[in-house]
C-alpha cells in the first residue's frame, strides 16, 4: 500500500466514524442498525461501519475497508450487513462518494406505506427537488438492495429513497453529504406526517419547486470567491 493510499485510508477512517455520530445526534438510528461508508477516491474501495458494533464503541480503527466487490480489503470486523448494497451502489454511479443507510422513525413509515413523499414544502424542494421516491422491496444481504436504489435514483434528483417495507438509503459526493441528506429526509417526512394529519397539503408549481432547487443547489451558502482577471 502506498503511503498517500494509507493516509487516505486514514483520513476517510476518522471521517465516517465519526459521522456515524450524527446518526445518533439526531435521532436517526436505534441500537446498532444503520450505516455510513464512503468511497475511497481514485480506487475501486471504500470505508464502511463494521456489522453489529455499539455505536459508542465506534472508532476509526475499527472502521472497515472493502474494495467494490463486497470484499474485505482491511479490518478486523465484518463489514455492514449492508454492504454489498453500497458496493453496488458505488459500482453503478462514479458520481457517488458516500452512501448512508438508515431505519428513522418517520421516513421509514412511508416506506413502511410504499408511499413516496410528495413535494409539499420549500425545504424538500431546496434539497431533494422534488418527490422522495419509493423503491422496491429486497432482502438484505446481496446486491438486491444496492439494484433497486440505482434504478429508482438514476436519473432523479433526490439523494434519499424509502426503500419499501425496510428504510433510507442516501447518497452524495462525498459521505457528509449522504448524511446531511439523511437528516433532511427524516425533517421532510415527519413534516409530511404531520401535514397529512392536519389535512390535504397545498400542493406547489412545478416552476417554483425547479426554482427552489435551483437557487439552493447553486446560490445559497458560502461560494470560494471567483479568480482574479488577470
Amino acid at each position: 500500500m502506498s503511503a498517500e493510499l494509507g493516509q487516505q485510508l486514514r483520513g476517510l477512517r476518522e471521517s465516517v466514524a465519526r459521522l456515524h455520530g450524527e446518526l445518533t445526534r439526531y435521532g436517526l438510528v436505534a441500537w446498532t442498525s444503520g450505516n455510513v461508508s464512503a468511497r475511497v477516491p481514485g480506487h475501486d474501495l471504500m470505508v464502511i461501519k463494521p456489522s453489529g458494533v455499539d455505536y459508542d464503541d465506534l472508532a476509526p480503527e475499527n472502521m472497515v475497508v472493502c474494495d467494490l466487490d463486497g470484499l474485505v480489503v482491511e479490518g478486523d470486523h465484518a463489514p455492514s450487513s449492508d454492504t454489498a448494497a453500497h458496493a453496488y451502489v458505488y459500482r453503478a454511479m462514479p458520481e457517488v462518494g458516500g452512501v448512508v443507510h438508515t431505519h428513522s422513525g418517520y421516513a421509514t413509515a412511508w416506506a413502511a406505506r410504499g408511499e413516496s413523499i410528495p413535494c409539499h414544502l420549500t425545504a424538500q424542494a431546496d434539497e431533494f427537488g422534488g418527490e422522495i421516491p419509493i423503491g422496491p422491496f429486497a432482502l438484505i444481504g446481496g446486491d438486491d438492495i444496492g439494484k433497486g436504489i440505482v434504478a429508482t435514483l438514476a436519473g432523479h434528483r433526490s439523494p434519499a429513497v424509502l426503500m419499501r417495507n425496510h428504510g433510507v438509503f442516501t447518497i452524495g459526493r462525498d459521505a457528509r453529504a449522504a448524511v446531511k441528506a439523511a437528516v433532511m429526509c427524516e425533517d421532510v417526512a415527519r413534516t409530511a406526517h404531520l401535514t397529512r394529519a392536519l389535512g390535504e397539503p397545498l400542493p406547489m408549481a412545478a416552476a417554483d419547486i425547479d426554482a427552489l432547487y435551483e437557487r439552493y443547489q447553486n446560490v445559497y451558502g458560502q461560494r470560494s470567491p471567483s479568480p482574479a482577471s488577470p
